[in-house]
């Protein structure tokens, strides 16, 4: 479905409101990954370009309805000045007379950056009147937080209701690559499958699994699999009240011809923070004093030559607690397989969250053809749901 994309003529000698994703992650007041601030860039300069006074509306964090310091959007304001080279006012309200004020105010090729939404309960509310007065004094309303869109709040779905209401770049960027491996696929077709819990990915299987050529299941949700078939897996995570979810996905996967690949081996540790003392172990025969902490090297070959043959990966979750290095192998090796994926033509997306973060850690989020901003979001479009923030985007005439 097409998205309703800005003209110039849309906004020049507008006031436009744009819904940015500023939840980053701060230490001693700094922001120590600016990553989510940089990937609003192309939307931003394309606004400036055309003649707009801009101001960026998010949250951080969760204060829970009530203002708190260390959550003030002014702490990240100088970061977005220094990334977007142009000067950025911070106004210390996002609602009333305040903003109106700053907004008449603002200085010809500066950006007003608004306090954080959620200092008013009402936001996570989707309070119509918050809503109201929140697009009072703008004309232009321009959503570019994928990773928002999953929650129908004020400052996401509410608003459009009070403003003529547009895509930004980073938006249309997300669906239309999360489209192309959750819609319509090029075969073969490979999900990755990883991270905690079985649980988080359910949906994401349901809708994917008569599109799938394969799945490869990694990180601790493997362990659920494992001995839902009948092996042994130690002191490993599983998640008891989905064994049969497990047994019934793999009884599907068969009667529809789609190849289901558990780790053979992994490796395995007393537990998460150890330095040392780690050891290879078959996947479904993990000594009970010992818990499987990442994919073995046997499972990491395998699951990436999967992936190199692949027109088509669409990857969510991290193989093992890539966070510490002894347990970040199986990940990489993954990470290697999708990069040469990417590199004979093929489409190759990364889920958001763990993911993302592994994929910045490790090395690799430029060797793919799309990293998502979005952790819940991009799941829940993988998993066909209307997503509240984007579907008022959508050209529907």
């Amino acid at each position: 479905m097409k998205m309703r994309s800005f003209r110039k003529e849309d906004v020049k000698g507008k006031k436009v409101l744009l819904r940015v994703d500023f939840n980053v992650p701060l230490k001693d007041g700094k922001v120590t990954d600016t990553t989510r601030i940089e990937a609003h860039m192309k939307t931003l300069e394309a606004l400036l370009g055309s003649g707009a006074k801009v101001a960026l509306a998010s949250h951080l964090g969760r204060p829970k309805g009530k203002r708190v310091p260390e959550m003030s959007l002014s702490l990240v304001a100088p970061e977005a000045e220094k990334l977007y080279g142009v000067p950025v006012v911070f106004c210390d309200e996002c609602v009333g007379p305040k903003v109106k004020e700053a907004m008449a105010s603002l200085p010809k090729g500066s950006v007003l950056v608004l306090e954080n939404l959620r200092f008013h309960a009402e936001e996570q509310e989707n309070d119509r009147t918050f809503a109201e007065n929140l697009a009072a004094p703008f004309d232009v309303f321009v959503m570019d937080a994928f990773s928002a869109s999953h929650r129908a709040d004020a400052s996401t779905n509410g608003i459009t209701e009070f403003l003529p209401s547009f895509s930004g770049a980073l938006i249309e960027r997300e669906v239309e690559m999360l489209s192309a491996v959750s819609e319509n696929p090029e075969k073969p077709f490979v999900i990755i499958l990883g991270g905690a819990k079985v649980s988080d990915k359910i949906g994401v299987v349901e809708n994917l699994m008569d599109k799938a050529s394969a799945i490869l299941i990694g990180g601790g949700m493997a362990f659920t699999f494992l001995k839902a078939r009948g092996g042994s897996i130690g002191k490993s995570l599983f998640e008891a009240e989905k064994a049969d979810f497990a047994s019934e996905m793999m009884k599907r996967a068969e009667k529809a011809g789609v190849e289901i690949l558990l780790p053979v081996d992994v490796v395995a540790g007393t537990s998460l923070d150890i330095t040392a003392g780690e050891t290879v172990v078959p996947a479904d025969n993990i000594p009970d004093g010992l818990m499987g902490l990442d994919i073995g090297p046997e499972t990491a070959t395998l699951f990436s030559e999967k992936i190199a043959s692949a027109r088509t990966v669409l990857w969510n979750g991290p193989m093992g607690v890539f966070e510490n290095p002894v347990f970040s192998g199986g990940t990489k090796t993954v990470a290697e397989g999708v990069a040469k994926c990417t590199r004979k033509g093929g489409v190759t997306v990364v889920g958001g969250g763990d993911t993302a973060a592994a994929a910045k850690q490790l090395g690799f989020d430029g060797s793919v053809s799309h990293v998502s901003t979005g952790g819940g979001a991009s799941l829940e479009f993988c998993e066909g749901k209307a997503l509240p923030g984007i579907t008022p985007l959508y050209i529907t005439d």
